[in-house]
């Protein structure tokens, strides 16, 4: 086994006043970014630089496990430096503004990029000020999330030295980074309470903004069955409305009849409502009305209705699907595809079909998995595979060990 390093990708840190220029310029070197400059890198596009201020990459859907005491933290991170595809320039800066007539962005720096195609995927941000004392209680000693790198080893404790008492998980309301993974740790923390003969002891309220656990007839259906087997206590069409971390109480609001209930926790789960960055509500890049300020995109072709040099996709991108991992991956295909076609002159015709998926990991070694479009109906990828949508182990060895390998080693390369 050769023993040489890794190789590192040495980042440029543009002075203030700098200006610089790149036929393609991606913002955001997350999974969309990343990835999408590895196949473009792949499809023999020279000239590509991805703006990212983060030194580490991570992750995301490793957090559940690490929330539920299946993963290590250390296992959702790798230095930002190896994780760029070689001959890409990665600009260590943050994007603040972008000047559509211009065609310019401007850096926190004081530096400014120039592009000939712009490519805005910053990814998501939680507001975790957007419900009454939902930050304190996150900093406090008895809330945690899968939804925050730090936060998802204290759940883990949390969870772990719980033997009796309430603990409360909540879903958020509207476009969210799978938002059906806020119910995963609960999963894995219920099968790890059986395991321990404590589950009986501790009550478990889960609060979900939907009139269903999922919307989809076949998952709802399993999802309902492990409900029931572990004793969750679910509040349909229910919102967290505001926390008490003093007095350790939730208000949750059901948007249908207006009721409100407060529940006493002994552990809170929380997820918060979800929009684009601060930086990007206030371009021109959104929609007119487009409360979460993500960008305005021709959902199949996934360019900017407006402005045709630039493209979007990932969590930043107004498209139809559920925001998901699964999804993105798709998108990064049919905008490199597209891309590729217009940088050498011609029209985009790859379309994407609003594909999306959600694993369901409902114990400590099942699956249940969800394949769907915008309007949640079955959309399976898998020829021949019979009820992949049922709990089963194979799709749980799928999701947390070859998945994780997948992600570092083919997709971020573009490769898959």
């Amino acid at each position: 086994m050769s023993t040489r390093p890794a190789s590192r990708t040495v980042p440029v840190i543009p002075a203030p006043g700098e200006k610089r220029h790149h036929q393609v310029l991606v913002i955001g070197g997350g999974n969309a970014g990343v990835s999408l400059a590895g196949r473009l890198r792949r499809y023999r596009v020279k000239d590509i630089a991805v703006i990212e201020p983060r030194t580490r990459h991570l992750y995301q859907p490793l957090f559940s496990h690490v929330a539920g005491g299946t993963a290590d933290a250390f296992d959702a991170v790798r230095l930002q430096s190896a994780v760029m595809p070689k001959g890409v320039t990665w600009i260590q800066d943050k994007a603040t503004d972008v000047s559509t007539d211009s065609r310019t962005v401007l850096l926190e720096s004081g530096s400014a990029v120039t592009y000939d195609h712009l490519v805005v995927c910053p990814g998501i941000q939680n507001d975790w000020t957007a419900i009454p004392g939902l930050k304190e209680a996150m900093e406090g000693p008895h809330g945690a999330s899968n939804y925050e790198y730090e936060l998802a080893p204290k759940a883990w404790k949390l969870f772990r030295d719980l033997t009796h008492g309430t603990v409360v998980f909540t879903q958020p309301p509207g476009p969210a980074s799978c938002d059906g993974a806020a119910q995963k740790p609960m999963y894995l923390a219920c099968d790890h309470w059986r395991r321990q003969g404590v589950l009986e002891d501790i009550r478990v309220v889960l609060a979900v903004s939907t009139p269903t656990i999922f919307g989809m007839d076949i998952i709802d259906e399993e999802l309902g069955r492990k409900i029931d087997e572990y004793g969750i206590e679910v509040r349909y069409s229910t919102e967290l409305a505001s926390v008490d971390p003093e007095g350790r109480t939730v208000d949750l609001k059901n948007t249908v009849t207006g009721a409100s209930e407060t529940i006493a926790y002994d552990v809170l789960h929380a997820v918060p409502p979800q929009s684009a960055p601060e930086w990007l509500k206030t371009t021109d890049l959104p929609a007119a009305g487009n409360r979460g300020g993500f960008v305005e995109v021709d959902p199949v072709i996934l360019r900017h209705t407006r402005f045709p040099t630039i493209w979007s996709l990932g969590d930043a991108a107004s498209t139809l699907n559920s925001k998901s991992g699964a999804a993105l991956r798709m998108q990064t295909k049919v905008l490199a595809k597209n891309l590729k076609a217009v940088l050498k002159g011609k029209k985009p015709t790859a379309e994407y079909n609003h594909y999306s998926a959600c694993p369901f990991v409902v114990s400590r070694n099942t699956v249940v998995f969800s394949e769907f479009d915008d309007k949640y109906s079955p959309m399976p990828t898998v020829p021949g595979w019979n009820d992949l949508a049922r709990e089963r182990r194979l799709t749980y060895l799928i999701e947390r060990v070859v998945l994780p390998k997948v992600y570092w080693n083919l997709i971020l390369k573009g490769r898959a």
